[in-house]
């Protein structure tokens, strides 16, 4: 299968296929990756950080070597950008395919390239009855948080898929659980687990 070069951003935050976050880009060499994203030079993948890597630091020229960050990671794209106040920039992205990591290189900047592989995308399906108290909870997560909802010009209350990856985006868990689950061949095993989560928090 074909491999490709993409521009890597480490991140706290999960993103998967569908979901949409904004980030603030700050540094010069953030600048200069995301100009060079629009241009077309590479596409962009995004990927978890692991909380106890600590990057190398700057090096001084292209090294291959182990990103701080899981090798399960997102290929984005670049849908809105603006400028903020601080003349800073934001940008909002929008999940498109899985992709796994299979090395990286190091910039002079800090920034980081990775050669990527893609990887099956969950397929969509219909929520079951039984899990409809979870697509009704996300509903109700995005009314309490409506700067969330306001990324998407559509949400997908009715696919199984969709429900389950942006209940992960937003779950307080570790990268490493959450991508246990992503991992998956399918959603179910997402869908039981966020359905035992309600019904715990709902019976205490």
């Amino acid at each position: 299968m074909k491999t490709l070069e993409m521009a890597l951003v480490i991140q706290e935050a999960v993103i998967l296929p569908g979901g949409r976050q904004e980030i603030r880009v700050v540094s010069p060499n953030q600048l200069l990756m995301v100009a060079s994203v629009l241009k077309g030079d590479y596409r962009l993948a995004l990927a978890a950080s692991k909380s106890s890597g600590k990057s190398s630091g700057k090096s001084s020229g292209k090294v291959n070597s182990s990103p701080p960050c899981y090798s399960t990671a997102t290929e984005c794209e670049i849908i809105d950008f603006h400028q903020l106040d601080d003349d800073s920039l934001s940008i909002v992205i929008e999940g498109r395919q899985r992709v796994k990591i299979l090395s990286a290189a190091q910039l002079r900047d800090g920034s980081w390239i990775a050669r990527t592989l893609a990887c099956q995308n969950w397929q969509d399906e219909p929520i079951g009855e039984k899990f409809e108290i979870i697509s009704a909870a996300l509903e109700q997560f995005y009314e309490v948080n409506p700067d969330l909802l306001e990324l998407y010009n559509q949400v997908h209350l009715e696919d199984a898929t969709w429900v389950s990856q942006r209940w992960l985006e937003v779950l307080p868990m570790y990268n490493k659980d959450k991508l246990q689950l992503v991992e998956q061949p399918n959603c179910h095993k997402t869908m039981a687990f966020v359905l035992q989560l309600l019904k715990s928090h709902v019976d205490a």
